[in-house]
Formats: structure tokens, sequence, C-alpha cells
């Protein structure tokens, strides 16, 4: 394991170490506007939502590395205090990264990436046509963290409107694997949320999971299992009972194997996603 003391690495290391670790990060793609109504249109990627009520989006302008220089859209929300942060997809990753080119102040993005403007309802920036989601906003409050080099500054934008591209629902929810959203990683490389990238785990919102430390000792050490098998089983709401091990069946080809093969075999049955049957098999293969 390596240890680094972050004081001790230069920015532009320290700025690589961390955005590349730390991803993928979804993009708010801002829109705003100056005091003379110049639009700018520039991608971040420190950005996330941060409260459903008030509904609150945060992300941060960063300063050059370069020459200590504060983005247009940081200077231009001082100035108009009001946001929109379009959502970005694949059908429009290349555009939105052209957008991201350092082009003089007054410069509007949205012409040189070849993006459509529409007019905001509660704010003065535009919207783009193009994003599967846009989020008309009023900045709240801008947190300069520091005016070195790389700095960031917060810029919390509270949610007064949401647009939604109607293609982009599912019995009027919107659709994860319609979204096709795109996620910042390291250097040059993106993530997409294909469908095929994509898998669901149970959340326990309203159950309470027995944990990897309730399990017996034969399964949490298994040198089959892995942190995510564990993880899963550990997630039950409590450990099946000899009779729900007779119900859940153990086929006479289990019967015959080993107890490494047994876990292998509940590994199989966890990916399947029947957590129940592969714990059944595990307690079974307990008792051997």
């Amino acid at each position: 394991m390596k240890t680094i003391d972050p004081t001790e690495l230069a920015q532009p290391d320290l700025h690589q170490i961390l955005l590349t670790a730390v991803a993928p990060r979804p993009i708010c793609f801002a829109s705003t506007v100056d005091k003379d109504g110049n639009v700018n249109l520039s991608p971040y990627s420190f950005f996330n939502v941060f409260s459903s009520n008030p509904p609150i989006m945060i992300f941060s302008p960063a300063r050059s590395g370069r020459d200590n220089s504060l983005k247009h859209t940081h200077q231009n929300v001082l100035e108009v205090p009001e946001v929109v942060i379009n959502i970005v997809n694949h059908p429009m990753v290349e555009q939105m990264s052209l957008s991201s080119t350092a082009y003089d102040k007054g410069v509007n993005e949205f012409v040189k990436a070849g993006f459509t403007e529409v007019p905001s309802e509660k704010v003065k920036p535009p919207r783009v046509a193009e994003a599967p989601v846009s989020f008309e906003c009023t900045v709240q409050e801008v947190i300069e963290l520091a005016q070195t080099p790389g700095a960031g500054n917060l810029i919390m934008a509270k949610v007064e409107l949401i647009h939604i591209n109607e293609s982009y629902l599912t019995g009027g929810v919107l659709d994860t694997e319609k979204l096709d959203l795109v996620g910042r990683m390291g250097a040059n490389w993106y993530i997409r949320a294909t469908k095929e990238a994509l898998f669901e785990i149970p959340k326990p919102l309203r159950t309470k999971g027995i944990g990897v430390d309730a399990l017996p000792k034969g399964i949490r050490e298994s040198d089959v299992l892995t942190g995510n098998n564990l993880g899963r089983l550990g997630n039950l709401e409590s450990l099946p009972s000899t009779l729900e091990i007779d119900i859940a069946g153990v086929s006479e080809h289990a019967k015959n194997l080993s107890k490494r093969e047994i876990h292998e075999l509940a590994q199989q049955i966890l990916e399947h996603g029947d957590t129940e049957k592969a714990m059944a098999l595990l307690l079974y293969a307990e008792g051997l």
C-alpha cells in the first residue's frame, strides 16, 4: 500500500489522483449568463445532488491549475445568480466535451458545440434542448474554498423547475436504461451506463439485514465466497430455519458434493439472485 501526503504533491499530480480515484462522477452541464446577457455553457464533474427537500445541487468550477484564473461560469453566477444544470447522456457527450474548450469570455458554447438554446421559464440562462433532463436553478450561495490554483468554488443551486424529455420516461418515471447517462473518469476517460453495465442490489431500506458478522464462521471464512457474496447474504433478515432448509431442497447432486463444491454452487445461485436458496445450501454444508 502506497501512502501519500497530499501536501507533498504538486497540484497537477494530486489532481490526477483525485479525479482518477473518485469516479465515475456525474456531469453538471451548466448554462449561465453574465450581467450583459452573454451566454456560457460549460461542463463540471465536481457535481452532485445533496438534498431533495429543498432540492439542492452543488457543483464546483475550480480555479485553473495553470494560471489560477476563474471559470466564466463562476464569474457569471456572481453577476447573475442563476444556472441551468443540464444532464449529459451518450448521444451528446462529444458535443459536451467540445464545449469545455477554454474559449474567450463572451463566446457562446451553444453555438461552438452545436447545441440548441431553449428559453427557460424561471431563470435567465437558456437550457440545452438536447439534454434528457434540465434543472432551472437559483444560486443560493457560492463558497470559495481558497485562492490557489486548483481550488474549488462550491456553487449551491436550488432547483426551481425541472424539464424532462418524455422519451426517457417509462410509465411516467425516469428510466435508467433509456437515459444512457455518462460519467467522468480520470484523464480522457468516460463511462457509459448502458444496460449491460447496470446491475441491481436489493437496498435495505425497510429491512434490517443480519450482517456478515451473523453468518456462521465457515461461511464468513469461505475461500470461495467473495465480499460481495457475503454482503448479499448479510442482507437477509434472518437465517433460514432447519425446516426452511428442508423446504428449499438440497438436490441429490448437491448431497454428493464436497463443502467447497457446495460453496461454489451456492455462489452461482447467488449470482442468479436467489439469496434464500443459496443460504439454505450453505447452511446445509455447515452441517457436513
